[in-house]
């Protein structure tokens, strides 16, 4: 059992994490950036950050912010083990050591974005981008193929939604912001799963 959970640890944690975060969108009272007086938590209107307020947009106590808090937490942890897994794999010392710095910090930082210190938890999403840059040239280097195109589509989702949400399309951002989380959580699922120390190692040709 215990070798079973160390060997999908982040599976897990990011399926607990999903499953908490969907349970507090159930309970959000209402109200978003379009409309302050809607009911409930819509998924292509609200930042997933309105989960973690005290209170909702529409002024009510926010019930589902524990269970936010507790999916953020599992989140937290998650990528913290993805990167420092990948630390190892990566054949560079120096990288290998950046990569599980990244882990370390993302598993206080994430957690941060759910608390009032929200603006400093932030730098987890820059430190996550960071990492799956990083993780990304050594993928391009490798015969990966298909986690090639996988990394290259993440990242791009990520900067889709940083440019949207720079320029002030909101409603865009919202919707972005789901899609360069679940491109991230499948990526970081396909790295885990998919790669070896093999896969990094420099082909020289004899």
């Amino acid at each position: 059992m215990k070798q079973i959970l160390k060997k999908h640890s982040v599976l897990i944690c990011l399926v607990i994490s999903m499953m908490f975060i969907v349970i507090a969108s159930l309970f959000y009272p209402g109200g978003s950036l379009v409309d302050k007086n809607a009911i409930g938590f819509d998924w292509s209107k609200n930042f997933l950050s309105n989960l973690f307020a005290p209170k909702a947009l529409n002024g009510s106590e926010n019930p589902g912010r524990i269970w936010a808090l507790i999916g953020m937490a599992f989140l937290a942890v998650g990528y913290g083990i993805f990167f420092i897994n990948m630390s190892k794999k990566i054949a560079s010392k120096q990288w290998a050591i950046i990569l599980k710095c990244i882990g370390i910090a993302n598993i206080i930082l994430i957690f941060l974005i759910a608390t009032p210190l929200h603006d400093l938890g932030v730098l987890s999403i820059i430190l996550t981008l960071i990492g799956l840059f990083v993780i990304t040239v050594f993928v391009l280097k490798s015969k990966l193929h298909v986690l090639k195109w996988c990394c290259v589509i993440c990242l791009l989702t990520y900067y889709v939604f940083f440019t949207f949400y720079g320029f002030g399309y909101l409603g865009l951002a919202m919707i972005m912001q789901k899609v360069y989380n679940i491109s991230s959580m499948l990526l970081v699922l396909g790295l885990e799963y998919f790669t070896k120390q093999e896969d990094f190692i420099p082909y020289t040709k004899n």
